[in-house]
């Protein structure tokens, strides 16, 4: 395995977010190039970004001549290359149920909060702040609800699967954070906030918080 990784993120990317705890627990030191997502309409749009990634989104990984895009792909590429500590569980009834938690955020949450859709909501069908706040808040309090409720199982640990973080912790502390940005009343979800207690106090995932990269605003 060659050692030059390159991440293309932002701090504020909730699926960066989850490949920089990724690299983390691997153990794997990437370079980070930093993509601001706002200023002069967004550096994903431009020419030489969309070479490498044509969705012109984040995060994307560059590794020993390929070029990865989508998170989750990300991340399982990265547990298959470096296979400890394992992010999927060994049973594939576990991997599955790891990643139907995985997938609540990452293609049911997230994907109608992100800025492209937020922009759309904003600039095309003109709607308001408070309506778009409203909206975000919706589709993470539905999916927080379902999160909580699958989590009420023995095999819930101290994270989401078990005594060790998995996919599922990845995607869901970042939607965590999101949530708290958005002053979502996190009360009726109390199993998400003690999973998120546990993993913060885990060194890669605190190393990954958006407060905590060079390009944190």
């Amino acid at each position: 395995m060659r050692d030059e990784f390159t991440l293309y993120g932002y701090f504020r990317s909730s699926a960066a977010f989850r490949v920089r705890i990724a690299l983390n627990l691997k153990g794997i030191a990437a370079e980070q190039k930093f993509i601001h997502l706002l200023k002069d309409g967004g550096g994903q749009h431009t020419a030489d970004y969309k070479r490498i990634n044509p969705q012109a989104i984040l995060p994307t990984l560059v590794h020993d001549g390929h070029t990865i895009g989508q998170s989750l792909a990300i991340i399982e590429y990265l547990d298959e290359l470096v296979p400890e500590p394992p992010l999927l569980p060994k049973d594939a009834a576990g991997r599955a149920r790891v990643r139907h938690l995985a997938d609540i955020v990452a293609c049911d949450i997230h994907p109608v909060n992100n800025l492209r859709i937020n922009t759309y909501l904003r600039d095309t069908l003109g709607v308001d702040d408070a309506a778009r706040l409203e909206w975000n808040r919706h589709w993470i309090a539905l999916g927080f609800a379902a999160l909580e409720a699958l989590l009420q199982s023995p095999e819930t640990g101290t994270f989401c699967h078990g005594d060790t973080p998995t996919v599922a912790d990845l995607c869901l502390i970042p939607q965590v954070a999101n949530a708290r940005r958005l002053q979502l009343d996190l009360a009726p979800y109390p199993t998400l906030a003690r999973i998120e207690a546990k993993a913060l106090a885990h060194p890669a995932f605190d190393a990954a918080l958006p407060k905590n990269q060079p390009d944190a605003e």
